[in-house]
């Protein structure tokens, strides 16, 4: 039998070294790729300001980049559409109907045509959207059946947005709804709208709209509400920002939701 060389004292403290590098960039390495890109939002919200009355406007220098808005449902009954308008509404989101939350009966709001004529006559660009609480895709497409039938006849200068959302106070029947039963329930919807030519958009607070698949929140434009904060907080891209459900406005009696539209980043 052969007598094995020794293996000298720096060979082998070299070869230790090297086997714990490897080790530990390895695992340096895979732990890096594991985590997700940290999000950057496009906008500085160090260029958000807040004026006396608490609206937003976004500056880029001394230029507004963003536009004042509202949404509106005959929960604010009678309008004064041209007060509106002397009051800096450039914007507003309109309700055109809903889903019952227990009979799943579908219902035009009462103010619909008053509330798109009266803002359009007052030089208020408007959107739609359509409170939904669709529990399968063949409710979703009769949703949107019934939005296209509304919307006859009528220009939008703003999407057409989605808006299902947990009902809170009483045993809706969308209550156990799955996240993904309600992205499918939300593509079938905005899908339909699409292709009928107009512009889509999904509404929620940060719960509901995390709900939803992340290839549904790229694919449409985002509506986000958030009350009492001083900039969006949600780690994905927006357009529209509900930042109170407590704003007043001339020409409305109720309480009012008030929006910024970033115009651009």
């Amino acid at each position: 039998m052969r007598t094995p060389h020794p293996v000298k004292p720096g060979i082998l403290l070299l070869c230790v070294s090297l086997l714990l590098w490897c080790l530990t960039s390895c695992g340096t390495m895979s732990t890096a790729k594991a985590k997700p890109p940290r999000y950057v939002s496009p906008y500085n919200w160090q260029q958000l300001v807040q004026d006396d009355n608490g609206r937003f406007s976004y500056l880029h220098g001394n230029t507004v980049k963003s536009r004042f808005g509202i949404d509106v449902s005959e929960h604010q009954g009678a309008i004064d559409w041209q007060a509106v308008a002397n009051d800096g509404v450039e914007f507003a989101l309109i309700r055109l109907g809903n889903r019952g939350a227990t009979e799943g009966l579908l219902y035009l709001d009462d103010y619909f045509e008053d509330n798109i004529s009266g803002a359009q006559q007052a030089g208020i660009l408007v959107g739609v959207y359509f409170f939904s609480q669709a529990i399968t895709e063949a409710e979703a497409r009769e949703e949107a059946e019934f939005v296209l039938k509304h919307l006859k006849g009528h220009r939008l200068d703003y999407p057409v947005v989605f808006d299902h959302e947990k009902v809170f106070g009483m045993e809706a029947r969308s209550d156990h709804l799955t996240g993904e039963q309600i992205s499918r329930c939300t593509e079938t919807f905005l899908e339909i709208i699409r292709e009928a030519g107009y512009d889509t958009m999904v509404y929620g607070n940060k719960s509901d709209l995390y709900r939803l698949s992340p290839y549904l929140l790229n694919r449409y434009g985002v509506w986000l509400a958030e009350y009492d904060a001083a900039h969006p907080t949600m780690e994905h891209d927006l357009a529209i920002w509900q930042f109170t459900s407590n704003g007043s406005v001339d020409g409305i009696s109720t309480r009012t939701d008030l929006n910024i539209h970033f115009i651009a980043p």
